[in-house]
């Protein structure tokens, strides 16, 4: 199955990631001597399409989290580039320190865990006038109408502003960080596991407002998640990682219509389904993901695969890139260089 070079892809890219890798360093003895590395992303490449959704996926631990922290440069990567911007783009690799904090106003973050990205100490103005001063909105007036008006935006009172964290429901609050990372008026916001501490019913809700404020500000997204359904609901287009890799890419339909990866076709296998007369095989992994600090030989999955074959053992599977309707599928497997 090989790559087609006639077909080019013509969407608008915002962020290219080339050959990115984080790595933390594993020290032993008296002097603390680095013995080896984690590698928690490792020589990842994509891009993100300007005013997509793009869905990240995989189990705990393979490293998407990380990748996420790692393009917004609140984690150092390693080595590699990360180039933001249409065009050539600028690398924020190389940006010193205050370059990099004016940059900060285009990219923001969403945490996992609503109960403690809000200073309890704090009230929701406080906690949320910060950015904007940083940012130069120094007439207090000013600020409480920005605040009220993107407290409005994600559907709360203007009035809650003077309350305190711990007066809201987890759903509340996380809409209060979604507010918050759209203060300085962003055009590309992570969302880490933005919705798996909330109840399902409420995270319907929080999903159809990231949905709703996509359209409205014309926002760029990265939705880190390990939730499948949630994923297919939400993303434009999606990543699957494992174990620091990237192991297959393609737009949401084509991903789940069209699954090329062993892996993911693992992952999909455990979705449940709700109708009793559709029954969906499950394909069993077997064994735990090995360790980021001594990865296995040739392809990453190998040890779990179901079907491994000898040269998976030996050599890491190459992109491969196939298209359909003019949309890139990418996958990295040695079953699908061999069709």
């Amino acid at each position: 199955m090989a790559e087609n070079q006639n077909v080019k892809d013509e969407r608008e890219i915002l962020i290219k990631v080339r050959n990115l890798k984080t790595w933390y360093p594993v020290k032993k003895g008296l002097l603390k001597r680095t013995a080896g590395y984690v590698k928690a992303v490792d020589d990842v490449s994509l891009d993100v399409y300007k005013g997509e959704i793009l869905g990240v996926v995989g189990e705990s631990g393979c490293g998407k989290t990380t990748l996420g922290k790692s393009i917004l440069q609140l984690i150092k990567p390693y080595s590699g580039q990360v180039l933001y911007g249409t065009g050539e783009g600028e690398d924020l690799m190389t940006m010193k320190k205050k370059e990099l904090d004016m940059m900060r106003s285009k990219m923001q973050i969403v945490f996992q865990d609503p109960y403690s990205s809000l200073n309890p100490a704090f009230t929701i103005f406080r906690s949320m006038q910060e950015p904007l001063l940083r940012f130069g909105m120094k007439n207090k007036a000013e600020r409480k109408a920005k605040i009220a008006s993107l407290l409005e935006a994600v559907n709360l009172p203007a009035d809650y502003m003077e309350r305190y964290p711990n007066e809201f429901s987890g759903g509340q609050r996380q809409r209060i960080g979604i507010a918050r990372a759209l203060s300085v008026s962003p055009e590309f916001i992570v969302c880490d596991e933005a919705v798996s501490a909330l109840d399902v019913s409420i995270q319907a809700q929080v999903l159809q407002l990231l949905k709703d404020l996509k359209e409205k500000y014309g926002l760029t997204y990265m939705f880190i998640t390990h939730d499948l359904s949630v994923v297919e609901y939400i993303s434009d287009r999606i990543v699957v990682m494992y174990l620091g890799h990237i192991v297959e890419a393609a737009d949401t339909e084509e991903l789940f219509e069209n699954t090329l990866h062993p892996y993911t076709q693992a992952l999909l296998s455990a979705i449940p389904i709700a109708d009793i007369n559709m029954r969906r095989k499950r394909i069993p992994l077997q064994g735990d993901v090995p360790s980021p600090v001594n990865p296995p030989s040739g392809c990453p999955f190998h040890p779990r695969c179901p079907k491994c074959m000898d040269i998976c053992r030996k050599e890491r599977p190459k992109p491969v890139t196939i298209y359909r309707n003019g949309k890139p599928h990418m996958t990295c497997c040695h079953l699908v260089e061999a069709e």
